[in-house]
């Protein structure tokens, strides 16, 4: 952990470093040509056109250095200006995350950032990079845009769009961030701090749909009409004052002995009706303590999260109103539609050891239930004896997010190039993991389970 910590200390003060691998690469070209354009040359072998061509080489070497030192002295200009700027008028980067649908594709986050007052260096590039949670890090990215006020043709601001793609499915922190200021050839990455500080999140992301028949357990209002007659809340439940007709037989005679009111029990009722479809997913993971944190169950997280996102969308395009019951406690902005704050809630939700599936799980009025292969085998089978054949379980296997063409991916990385991100990492090493045998041999037992039950199920 303190090895981590450092390796991320390091990372972060390297951002001051102004020089890049660019720099040395090209004063090393630099000098080969210096030298071959201004070297003595012996007399025999001097040609006819050889003085032409190394005058042609002087005037293309004279030109670029030229070209790029002025690209160089606008850049250090522009970021002085900068310094200056910003201790005077406090110009920060400005940051806000949306979240979009671009060709099909749901949950999408962009990044907009506006820098005001900034002079972009001539044949340069402006550039930043936000900081998050732990000084971890978002890749470069580029202020290419400019903002002019209307009706006129100074520029107030640069500004740039880009989309995000971080490694984890959760709510991020921001801590700050970076400016940088580079010439045209990357010789020079000149940086500037940046105070931002702010909440975002990464929403979940659609995977192939797996549409089942599923039909609400709960009546709230009578809008919809179904096939199945369901059972409202009645006997032992609910009372109400004793009125003429009612059936005496059903007078609560202990309530009367205690206060002398005549009480009588709402007897049960089957309606046609049903109008809201809960939807519940447990994020329950009967596993070791230590487990939670490694990077094997965040991949597996994201991959559960994107399996339960999807099952929500599906069942939202029906005519029933949908219900997400969480099972941990979250908040979210009260402002957000109710699909907003369900993908907020699926996006925040994490692994846990706390609330079992046996008092998350209301099998009489939960209509769809997602588990993962952490769930415990047991405590599934107690749920999965109260459900009908009108309860709808999926069963997400997480181990699948680690599944790949094992031979091609060690021969990528022996004669291509290492993998990037975890992911890959974690698919490298996955088949020698010890966790592979012990999630895979829960997944069959699970399975096994929902093959003897009543229940309408699937497999994402």
């Amino acid at each position: 952990m303190k090895g981590k910590k450092i390796k991320q200390a390091i990372r972060y003060y390297s951002q001051y470093f102004p020089f890049t691998l660019n720099t040395f690469l090209c004063m090393l070209v630099a000098w080969g040509s210096y030298y071959l354009l201004y070297r003595k040359t012996a007399k025999d072998e001097v040609s006819s056109i050889l003085p032409f061509i190394i005058l042609m080489g002087k005037l293309v070497f004279w030109f670029l250095f030229f070209l790029v030192g002025l690209s160089v002295l606008s850049t250090l200009f522009s970021w002085l200006y900068y310094l200056w700027l910003k201790m005077s008028k406090d110009a920060e980067l400005q940051v806000n995350f949306t979240i979009e649908t671009r060709k099909g594709k749901k949950n999408l986050l962009f990044m907009d950032t506006i820098l005001a007052g900034v002079i972009r260096p001539m044949l340069g590039f402006v550039k930043g990079r936000l900081i998050y949670d732990n000084n971890e890090m978002t890749d470069k990215f580029s202020l290419l845009s400019n903002k002019r006020q209307k009706d006129k043709t100074l520029r107030v601001a640069i500004a740039g769009r880009s989309k995000l793609a971080l490694p984890d499915i959760k709510e991020y922190e921001l801590k700050g961030g970076f400016i940088y200021f580079q010439d045209m050839l990357h010789l020079f990455s000149l940086a500037a701090p940046q105070s931002v500080a702010g909440h975002f999140y990464q929403p979940p992301l659609l995977n192939e749909e797996d549409d089942k028949d599923v039909f609400p357990k709960k009546t709230e209002t009578m809008d919809v009409r179904i096939d199945h007659i369901r059972r409202t809340e009645g006997e032992l439940l609910n009372y109400k004052d004793f009125e003429a007709g009612d059936d005496v037989r059903r007078i609560v005679w202990k309530v009367y002995a205690k206060n002398r009111d005549l009480v009588v029990r709402v007897p049960e009722l089957f309606v046609p009706y049903a109008s809201h479809l809960y939807f519940y997913a447990s994020y329950h993971a009967a596993v070791k303590q230590q487990w939670l944190n490694d990077g094997y169950l965040k991949e597996m997280l994201n991959y559960y999260k994107n399996n339960v996102w999807t099952v929500y969308d599906t069942l939202s395009k029906k005519e029933w109103e949908m219900r997400y019951i969480p099972d941990q406690t979250l908040s979210v902005p009260e402002q957000l539609s109710e699909e907003e704050k369900t993908a907020r809630i699926i996006s925040n939700s994490s692994w846990h050891t706390d609330q079992s599936l046996d008092d998350y799980f209301k099998p009489k009025q939960g209509a769809v239930l997602c588990v993962s292969s952490l769930i415990d085998p047991h405590e599934l089978e107690g749920i999965l004896e109260q459900c009908d054949a009108t309860t709808v379980v999926y069963l997400v296997k997480t181990s699948r997010v680690f599944r790949h063409f094992v031979a091609w991916n060690w021969l990528k990385r022996l004669l291509f190039q290492p993998p990037k991100d975890r992911l890959n990492k974690l698919r490298g090493r996955w088949t020698f993991s010890p966790m592979r045998l012990q999630i895979q041999k829960r997944e069959k037992e699970i399975e096994a389970l929902l093959k003897k039950s009543v229940v309408t199920w699937g497999v994402l």
